[in-house]
């Protein structure tokens, strides 16, 4: 659930990030007619705060969902029984070091 709150509120970041314009203009150049009930700064005010809500309320839902992520407290003890069945390196028996060669295997540079 948390997850679907986060993805909406990034959606609407982004839109709303992407109607602003750097150079003051983005939505309020739309709106430059002097009788119009929001005006160009109101608009600008208004995508301001929508901008810092959201941002605020990504970081909210985002710290949520890490807190709410179930831990595993028998995982460290699994892996922990898992080391101490595990066979210890240095007590395998020792290996022959060289395989025996076949009789029949013909020999490098022995010119046949």
């Amino acid at each position: 659930m948390v997850s679907v709150l986060i993805i909406i509120v990034s959606i609407l970041l982004i839109l709303v990030v992407l109607v602003q314009n750097s150079k003051g203009g983005g939505l309020a150049a739309n709106f430059s007619a002097s009788n119009q009930v929001m005006g160009v700064r109101k608009t600008a005010d208004f995508l301001e705060k929508a901008t810092w809500t959201l941002s605020i309320s990504l970081l909210v839902l985002s710290l949520l969902a890490s807190a709410s992520i179930p831990r595993n407290q028998g995982e460290e003890s699994r892996i922990q029984e898992q080391i101490e069945r595990a066979v210890d390196p240095t007590q395998v028996p020792n290996l022959p070091t060289a395989l025996p060669t076949s009789p029949e295997a013909p020999v490098p540079g022995d010119g046949n």
